[in-house]
């Protein structure tokens, strides 16, 4: 990959159809973008709000992240009952960026303003990568490949799955990599320092970001950028998630500790890898490798294959919605590099091509119906929820958890029946009485409840609310 990348220590002027330094209020490059970033927020919001309401959210992770937003609301440190009693977030993973949705939180105190911030945050990056596309293309081939962003593999998965943090980190990314394109170094500096704030892997990210600034020309202002991210990542990792987690390390450091064996071998297997190399670069048609900012892509790859963790490797979840908008924004960048149109529209028409054809397989297929079909359990599951009152401690399955966070001290079930806490009540679901789907290891501990000191208060269509006996 690195032949086909451009040098950057003699970086080649970024070609555009406007004059140089052309007007950037021109309605080409405002309106356009900033339509297409509301249309996209419409969509991310609707399916994230409309799974919430059918019972599709769970409590890994979208309740995890309402408990530290919620906590934050009330000027109350992080902690999160779902991941242990008295479990401080900070000590899991470095997020404090969420605490900017405290005020938010504080007007409308429910998970639906959590997946609606998610939604927006996910959406503004549409409008720098529009605008850099529309710079240097067309407006209708910019527009277009707006448009592929927007209906990228990894944005989808994100918004499909709960609400994470990394949210935050998507238009931040964007708008550094349109600065970088467009050689706006200051720009680009401010908007990756807040990036640390996000999440304890970015710091890494942050350092490249100063590496390519430090070989594009700018010395210092490089250094520092470079310094400030791996002095970060250190401090954060090494001192400040210790300080906070109840074992005093950071947990997710042991399987980048692990004997390594071959480290090239490590790195490209098993073949699930390049699977997701090739989803990354094909809605490029691979010309992303034709820019250098692609090259900020690495750390965050690097990690995520290194790591022994299957999950990481893959197409599903959050992971890959960070690297959208660094391949796009290479996509355009090296689409203003090229010099001949037939060559620029034929890629703009693959990369929309390969966007439509997946998207029978992504979440925001679910508009053209299933996102409207109400849950079938939707009433029974209110019903028996409304008997748990305000401010209780709740052991919920995880399908139930995130509908109850905002009112009550909710913990995992079945990891609560385990850890000494003992809620007053307990919600669960049984699919062999006509309960929702559960997870197999929810299903296995149902029958202990009783002998845990519960008895069943209240039943509607499998959906189960326990309540200690003695009280």
């Amino acid at each position: 990959m690195l032949s086909l990348v451009p040098s950057l220590a003699r970086p080649r002027p970024l070609p555009t159809p406007v004059p140089p330094g052309g007007d950037d209020t021109h309605p080409r490059r405002v309106g356009r973008p900033r339509l297409l970033a509301a249309l996209f927020f419409a969509a991310y919001a609707t399916l994230s709000v409309t799974k919430h309401l059918q019972l599709r959210s769970t409590g890994y992770d979208l309740g995890i992240f309402e408990q530290a937003v919620r906590a934050y609301a009330e000027l109350r440190v992080p902690v999160s009952e779902l991941k242990g009693a008295g479990y401080h977030l900070l000590g899991d993973h470095f997020h404090p960026i969420l605490a900017t949705l405290a005020p938010f939180y504080r007007l409308f105190p429910t998970p639906l303003t959590l997946l609606t911030a998610q939604a927006a945050l996910i959406a503004v990056s549409v409008i720098p990568v529009t605008r850099l596309a529309i710079r240097t293309t067309t407006p209708r081939l910019g527009t277009a490949i707006g448009i592929a962003y927007g209906l990228s593999w990894g944005l989808q998965r994100a918004v499909g799955f709960d609400f994470h943090e990394i949210a935050f980190a998507v238009p931040l990314l964007a708008f550094c990599l349109e600065s970088l394109a467009l050689r706006r170094w200051r720009a680009a500096a401010a908007w990756a320092l807040p990036l640390v704030l996000v999440k304890e892997d970015l710091p890494l990210t942050v350092a490249a970001i100063g590496l390519y600034i430090l070989l594009s020309g700018r010395r210092r202002l490089g250094a520092a950028v470079l310094a400030y991210g791996v002095l970060s990542g250190l401090l954060i990792v090494l001192v400040v998630i210790p300080a906070f987690n109840p074992d005093g390390h950071y947990a997710y450091l042991h399987s980048a500790g692990q004997s390594p064996g071959n480290p090239l071998t490590r790195l490209l297997l098993p073949p699930q890898k390049l699977g997701t190399l090739i989803a990354l670069l094909a809605p490029t048609a691979f010309l992303a490798l034709r820019s250098p900012l692609v090259l900020l892509a690495l750390p965050t790859l690097a990690w995520r294959f290194w790591s022994t963790t299957p999950a990481y490797w893959g197409l599903e979840y959050h992971y890959s919605a960070v690297l959208m908008p660094v391949v796009f924004l290479a996509f355009a960048h090296a689409l203003g590099r090229l010099t001949r149109p037939r060559l620029v529209s034929r890629a703009v028409a693959v990369s929309v091509a390969v966007s439509l054809l997946a998207l029978p397989l992504l979440p925001l297929r679910e508009l053209a119906g299933p996102a409207w079909r109400p849950s079938p359990w939707n009433g029974a599951a209110r019903a028996v929820m409304a008997a748990v009152p305000d401010g209780a401690h709740v052991g919920a399955a995880n399908f139930l958890a995130p509908q109850l966070t905002a009112r009550a001290h909710v913990y995992q079930f079945p990891d609560v029946l385990d850890s000494g806490t003992k809620p007053e009540w307990l919600l669960v679901s049984d699919p062999t009485r006509g309960g929702l789907p559960d997870f197999p290891w929810e299903r296995a501990r149902l029958r202990e409840i009783p002998s845990h000191g519960y008895r069943l208060v209240m039943e509607r269509s499998g959906i189960q609310l326990y309540r200690l006996a003695d009280r």
